[in-house]
């Protein structure tokens, strides 16, 4: 009990002091120390290594102003280590009510298992004021870490109770571009965040993230309304300060392993060895005046000390020609949000316009099949797609089997189809199904599970589209109660967007659909039914999919279902451009046409024919 009244008492005074002249920046070079479980390069802290994070550590410090930090970043840059040096510094130096927020509760655990346990642990300072979790009525809990003069809170931005459980002095959001649009129906999380700060006049709020969709950045909106700070570094060859651009990342032609930072105003070359040089003297620049009460930084990972020009560069070898793959690149590495072209424009005649001439065999580019199942009242509909090279794409089938799915002969046959051997144009035993993707949704679940039951190693998925911001392939299934079968829930959100930025390219390579003769009007009808929309709930933009009424969609959700069996396949380690490159070449009879591979034998012009599979819908 004394030891209880001591404790309290020294809360008390602590919390009557004032706050101390110490930056987090200082405190971290005194006391931080990192873990081999959650860094790279565990030992001391050393900002030396980030000199771009010092300004950012001294503004979230006691002793400054500044109401909101705003830090819009790519990669790999140390974000995520800077509010764990800010939440240090609270815990020791300025105790007080914090909130960390991270997109999920799963999240929140997890950071908290990894990242703030292991904080607390390998420093000293900390440790001592956070009790260990084995001791009775320690205060701390995975969610809730206690210590003298104040509390950590750790919740996700989907939990609307986690969110005004408390009021807080300090508030940490993290990633908030990956927060959903709304927190069970109370609104914005970060709204909803910022009301539980509002009582407090020296509150402190740090927002991080990697911007997505320009409009619907979080980040980017924070951003906008600071002081716009950028980190300039100096020329080596006339001394004038310069903010890294990738335009002016250039190397010589051919040797991408050169690539080299080329000052905008002289030309002089900077090589990778002079990065940190570079940034030791480089300094934040502020370029708007802002709100007043905001300080912004936006930092792109082409300054970052773990990551070389030249991978970059690769990466961006790799994905120019994807749409899927250069968004993230653009998000993650230039820390710049991601805007739609204009002239993409997608729509069922364009898409039926470049029809090829290929099948019934498998083309040869194709090395890996999979499959999308849509259940309805009375048919299964299928889509079969073949995958290449970077996630080059061919409709290999579309077929309907008509029939009753309560009764187990349309399930038979569709185990046929999915244990099928199709003929490959290069590969004399054909090739299978790698994997399948059956929707459970509907009027008929159970037999949906029966059906995928005990077929799990043979890789045929149970499958439930979730909206929302949602990974296409889980991280793990959920084992239904009633069909005693492993569920994933897919994220058809993601896989849309995916799926349609694809069908949008024009030129054959990465990413690229391809679609057969054989595809009719009522097809492309309906896998272009669906439009991205924005609507405003409580006042914040949120994006999604509409659907016309009396339009169908089936062919769009089987393409769906089939792209999320491929990161199915791509989570169990599947290697899809290795599998691409082992393939047989191409056979020399092969020839070109316009810009589409045909057969030697259909290059001649030939009638358009449709197969007559519009009178397979309804």
């Amino acid at each position: 009990m004394q030891r209880k009244l001591e404790d309290n008492e020294e809360s008390r005074r602590q919390g009557l002091a004032p706050d101390p002249k110490l930056s987090v920046n200082d405190w971290a070079e005194k006391h931080r120390v990192l873990s081999s479980v959650a860094a790279s390069e565990p030992g001391a802290w050393s900002t030396g290594r980030t000199p771009y994070l010092k300004e950012i550590m001294d503004v979230l410090s006691a002793q400054d102003r500044t109401e909101r930090v705003v830090f819009m970043k790519g990669a790999q840059l140390g974000g995520t280590e800077t509010g764990l040096n800010w939440l240090g510094y609270v815990v020791h130096h300025a105790p007080g009510p914090m909130l960390m927020v991270q997109p999920t509760v799963e999240t929140a655990k997890r950071v908290s298992k990894q990242r703030v346990d292991s904080l607390i642990e390998s420093c000293p300072a900390i440790a001592e004021r956070i009790k260990s979790p084995r001791a009775r009525d320690s205060g701390n809990t995975v969610l809730m870490k206690e210590f003298p003069g104040g509390v950590l809170v750790i919740t996700g931005a989907n939990s609307a109770v986690g969110l005004r459980s408390m009021p807080v002095r300090f508030l940490f959001l993290d990633e908030v571009d990956g927060y959903p649009g709304d927190a069970g129906g109370e609104g914005d999380p970060v709204a909803l965040a910022m009301q539980r700060a509002v009582t407090f006049v020296n509150r402190k709020v740090l927002m991080v993230s990697t911007p997505t969709v320009k409009g619907f950045s979080r980040i980017e909106a924070a951003y906008e309304e600071s002081d716009k700070r950028v980190f300039t570094v100096p020329c080596d060859h006339c001394g004038v300060f310069s903010q890294l651009f990738w335009r002016d990342i250039r190397w010589p032609e051919g040797r991408i392993q050169e690539a080299a930072w080329h000052c905008p105003h002289c030309g002089g070359t900077h090589p990778e060895y002079r990065k940190p040089a570079l940034l030791a003297q480089g300094h934040w620049q502020v370029t708007a005046s802002g709100d007043g009460k905001t300080a912004g930084f936006h930092l792109s990972s082409l300054y970052s000390p773990w990551v070389i020009w030249a991978e970059i560069a690769e990466e961006h070898r790799d994905a120019k020609d994807d749409p899927v793959r250069l968004k993230v690149w653009v998000n993650t590495k230039l820390a710049e949000t991601w805007e739609e072209r204009d002239g993409e424009r997608m729509d069922e005649e364009s898409l039926m316009a470049r029809r090829e001439q290929y099948g019934p065999a498998i083309p040869a580019e194709v090395a890996v099949l999979t499959c999308g199942v849509d259940v309805q009242d009375n048919r299964l509909e299928i889509e079969l797609v073949g995958w290449g090279r970077d996630e080059e794409s061919w409709s290999c089938d579309y077929k309907i089997l008509w029939g009753d799915p309560s009764a187990p002969e349309l399930w038979h046959e569709l185990e046929q189809y999915l244990t099928a051997t199709f003929e490959h144009e290069t590969l004399a035993n054909g090739l299978t199904i790698h994997a399948a993707c059956l929707d459970t949704g509907g009027h008929h679940t159970q037999a949906a599970y029966a059906f995928c039951r005990g077929r799990e190693r043979q890789r045929i998925w149970a499958i439930k589209g979730l909206a929302g911001k949602r990974p296409i392939w889980p991280k793990r299934p959920t084992k239904t109660a009633k069909g005693k079968v492993n569920l994933f829930g897919i994220g058809v959100d993601a896989a849309k967007e995916a799926v349609f930025a694809r069908l949008k390219k024009q030129e054959h390579g990465a990413g690229f659909c391809h679609f057969p003769l054989d595809r009719d009007a009522a097809y492309f009808e309906q896998l272009t039914a669906e439009r991205l929309r924005t609507r405003y709930v409580k006042g914040f933009a949120q994006q999604y999919w509409w659907k016309p009424d009396g339009r169908r969609n089936e062919a769009l959700d089987c393409r769906v279902y089939a792209y999320a069996a491929l990161h199915g396949l791509l989570s169990m380690g599947l290697n899809l451009n290795r599998r691409a490159d082992a393939l047989p070449p191409i056979p020399e009879n092969r020839v070109r046409r316009n810009d589409v591979r045909v057969t030697a034998a259909a290059a001649a012009p030939t009638p358009r024919r449709r197969r007559a599979i519009s009178s397979n819908y309804i």
